[in-house]
């Protein structure tokens, strides 16, 4: 059990320290890192996509992310390590490849997307997968981070709120994915 624990927390410090490294190495460079955010329909920025979760514009805006993807982690780390990693390479997958077919004309940096998609996670395992204990996490997170769901509104410039519309629907289809497909299934373990 504690060796169980410890890995999580080894999991999200150092998906903390990999985007803090990032973000130092970005101030170093002036900020040279932010060509590498995700650029709609660009077909030789592609790659991007996954790319521009780890790079952020400020401080502020790495605090921000880290705190909210540290607190969703560790959500979804209630469940395997295994749920967790696949989880959030789909979310990235699919929130970028949203972003860069149908966002706006800018560049899309940051980890919200995967915030927002481990958010959204949380609670629609619960609908796919009616049991005591996705139900308990999907009410926790309802209830104190329910306020989430005003940012997939355009209503703060400079803000991707596409990030954050897109992460929305990429945490339901892994949702779906992790309980409706077999195969996938036994990759997740016990959700």
């Amino acid at each position: 059990m504690t060796s169980s624990l410890w890995l999580r927390v080894r999991v999200i410090t150092c998906v903390v320290m990999l985007i803090s490294i990032i973000h130092i190495f970005n101030i170093i460079l002036d900020g040279q890192f932010n060509q590498y955010g995700i650029i709609p329909r660009s077909p030789e920025n592609w790659y991007h996509i996954i790319t521009a979760p780890f790079i952020h514009g400020s401080y502020w805006h790495l605090i921000n992310n880290i705190i909210g993807l540290s607190i969703f982690s560790a959500i979804c780390l209630v469940r395997p390590v295994s749920f967790y990693l696949i989880s959030s390479l789909i979310i990235i997958l699919v929130t970028g490849i949203l972003v860069w077919l149908f966002g706006r004309e800018a560049s899309h940096i940051g980890a919200s997307g995967w915030i927002f998609g481990l958010w959204s996670l949380s609670i629609t395992i619960a609908w796919f997968d009616r049991s005591f204990k996705n139900i308990a996490i999907a009410l926790f997170v309802i209830f104190f981070y329910g306020g989430m769901i005003y940012g997939i509104l355009p209503i703060q410039t400079g803000v991707s709120f596409e990030s954050h519309l897109f992460g929305v629907v990429a945490g339901v289809v892994c949702g779906a994915i992790a309980t409706k497909t077999t195969l996938l299934r036994r990759s997740y373990g016990r959700l």
